[in-house]
């Protein structure tokens, strides 16, 4: 008897995400459905740990479409803001797209190559020095949150005294002087033991001529703290935003040398920043982490960190009130 091999693809009729397809064999047809990639299934934002050599790194990507068919998007490294990407190119489930460096050493842009998997997406990393890295991501939670948060009980961050309850991410060079909290040259970052989920937290600080600190919420997304000009416009890397997502709505800083106040209040990614007494950003949501992220897995709670390794900083009192 003769025999009738099968074939796949012989008569295909294409549907989104999926190729439906009639396969062939001794006179009987069967149908069948073949998972095709789609380049929808990259959009959204993705969680991603890099692996540079044996220690994890913190990055981000968002995806969308532009038009009908371009992908675009945004990528943040382990370090820097939130760069745009003009292009993410996509073929049969990989794809790949390059960003210009900004605070890293080569002049190389950044490439990043990646696929689709059952779990995510992976790939490799290529930094502007040539390294490579692989990597891997999931995607980020929505955190959205369904009632109105009750507040629990104020708890004191720093006691005046000495740095109980926090740690250094490297060799310690904050110290604690007539109840002032002081990083007085660029160094490690200082960390609470204790992680939070959603909290409003208020912070005193007082910067040099030229300062640049932040405060970082959960660890990952970073409230700037710099000396930003006066009648600067606002940006969303200057005094009062989230770095490199959300800009204040005007300039009120009061310049180097001045304590000043920031209030701000994160319920899942819902943002409020009050400072000096005017709120700048009102319940916006933050997209992703920031550049200086402890860790991308954005479903969990983090500490605060108080980011020194620029210029010196000052901080006089740092009160948070988680929610219950």
């Amino acid at each position: 008897m003769r025999k009738k091999v099968l074939v796949l693809g012989m008569s295909c009729l294409l549907m989104t995400g999926s190729a439906t397809c009639l396969l062939a064999s001794d006179n009987k047809e069967t149908v069948t459905t073949i998972r095709a990639t789609d380049p929808k299934d990259l959009i959204g934002r993705w969680d991603i740990t890099v692996d540079e050599d044996g220690k994890s790194a913190p990055s981000w990507l968002e995806v969308k479409l532009s038009g009908y068919r371009t992908l675009v998007g945004y990528f943040v490294a382990s370090s820097g803001s939130a760069r745009p990407v003009a292009e993410v190119k996509f073929d049969n489930g990989k794809f790949k797209f390059e960003i210009p460096p900004q605070w890293e050493s080569g002049t190389a842009n950044l490439v990043i190559e990646g696929e689709l998997t059952a779990s995510g997406i992976q790939g490799v990393l290529i930094t502007s020095e040539g390294k490579k890295y692989d990597w891997k991501g999931v995607k980020a939670p929505v955190l959205k949150r369904t009632g109105v948060p009750v507040w629990g009980k104020a708890i004191n961050l720093f006691n005046g005294k000495d740095l109980a309850g926090w740690k250094a991410s490297g060799p310690n060079q904050w110290v604690v002087k007539d109840g002032i909290l002081t990083s007085p040259k660029a160094g490690s970052n200082l960390i609470t033991e204790q992680k939070f989920n959603d909290f409003k937290i208020h912070v005193e600080f007082r910067y040099q001529k030229g300062g640049n600190s932040g405060v970082y919420l959960r660890g990952r997304y970073e409230t700037q703290i710099e000396d930003s000009a006066k009648d600067a416009h606002p940006n969303s890397v200057l005094f009062g935003g989230i770095y490199g997502f959300l800009t204040a709505n005007e300039m009120v800083t009061l310049g180097p040398n001045e304590w000043q106040t920031f209030d701000i209040t994160l319920v899942g990614r819902m943002v409020t920043v009050v400072a000096n007494g005017k709120t700048i950003i009102n319940n916006q949501e933050i997209p992703g982490i920031t550049g200086g992220a402890l860790d991308s897995h954005e479903g969990e709670p983090g500490p605060i960190y108080l980011q020194g390794d620029h210029m010196p900083i000052e901080f006089r009192k740092i009160i948070i009130t988680p929610a219950k």
